[in-house]
């Protein structure tokens, strides 16, 4: 049952993956215009959003359902995993030196992190953006962003879905039916303990991803006070600062990209349906970035011409 849920994530994230690579590969493109046009159609968002999708689309500020739901879909599977995770400790005998116990300490620290993201993207999009009333996307783009962005991605974070579930069904089951009311003392320190024992991957990986978590919310800062009003209906301004000074257009999603390096990195690098997650980040994001960067080319006349799309340093065809 787990191989066949495996793969048949693993064969949405590629389905979602391998029409973005073909509508960004350059000698591809003429040949594909149609195709391009119509991925374009159901990518559309904000500024870059054709008007033949604003009867298909809903406001930008919709966004905040992206993370609304999901916060509370990670802090769920968050709480159960450690204490299914605290639970195996104390059976064990206080040991976490066994491979299977660690492997679900290190789930846990995935979920963390995620929960991290969620939660300042939540708060980002009530009190640090300022969506104008106009402001809309395309309602596809919205569903594949809810569901497969944040939805699906605590389920990959860990392994022991079946496990964790009998955990959590037997432990309510007790609950309703057994009547108990002994109340159990924890030692808060073994909910902690645990992640000093993790390697050196997951902490290379955890640093990888405050590093992009960092600048991703500094760069959301400086995105969301360019506009102070919300009725400044196509007020736009160019962003300087932080990780703009790279020259690049779109330095919030690379950053997000960082993170997701980080979030693999993490995870030990042997899942493959966690790489297919970078994957469409990546493919995603840079497809968004490279439209975002020639809109900034054809509104501004002042654009830096060696700014790029997402990568510094990296010489932009969109430039010429």
């Amino acid at each position: 049952m787990e191989v066949g849920l495996a793969g048949l994530l693993r064969t949405a994230w590629i389905a979602s993956i391998l029409p973005i690579l073909l509508a960004s590969v350059p000698c591809l493109s003429s040949r594909l215009s149609s195709f391009y046009n119509g991925l374009m159609v159901f990518a559309g968002r904000g500024k870059i959003m054709q008007c033949s999708s604003q009867k298909f689309s809903v406001p930008q500020k919709f966004f905040s359902h992206f993370y609304a739901g999901p916060v509370a879909w990670t802090t769920l599977l968050l709480v159960t995993t450690w204490m299914y995770a605290y639970n195996m400790a104390q059976l064990t005998g206080h040991s976490t030196q066994s491979s299977h116990i660690i492997s679900v300490w290190r789930s846990v620290f995935l979920l963390l992190l995620m929960e991290v993201q969620v939660l300042r993207r939540l708060f980002e999009t009530l009190y640090v953006f300022n969506y104008c009333s106009t402001a809309r996307l395309h309602i596809v783009r919205y569903l594949i962003g809810y569901f497969f962005c944040y939805t699906l991605a605590p389920i990959l974070c860990y392994n022991h879905a079946q496990e964790v579930y009998k955990f959590s069904v037997t432990g309510i089951a007790k609950f309703l039916f057994q009547g108990n009311t002994s109340v159990q003392a924890y030692d808060l320190s073994e909910f902690v303990i645990p992640f000093l024992k993790l390697g050196w991957l997951q902490w290379t990986g955890a640093a990888i991803f405050s590093w992009g978590w960092i600048h991703q919310r500094n760069c959301h800062k400086i995105l969301g006070s360019l506009r102070k009003n919300k009725e400044q209906k196509n007020v736009y301004v160019i962003p300087y600062g932080d990780w703009f000074e790279l020259i690049v257009s779109s330095p919030h999603y690379l950053s997000e990209i960082v993170m997701y390096v980080g979030f693999v990195v993490a995870s030990g690098g042997s899942d493959l349906t966690v790489w297919l997650l970078l994957g469409f980040v990546v493919s995603n994001l840079t497809f968004a970035a490279a439209e975002t960067h020639r809109w900034y080319l054809q509104k501004f006349k002042n654009y830096r011409n060696n700014r790029c799309s997402i990568l510094p340093l990296c010489a932009d065809n969109l430039n010429k």
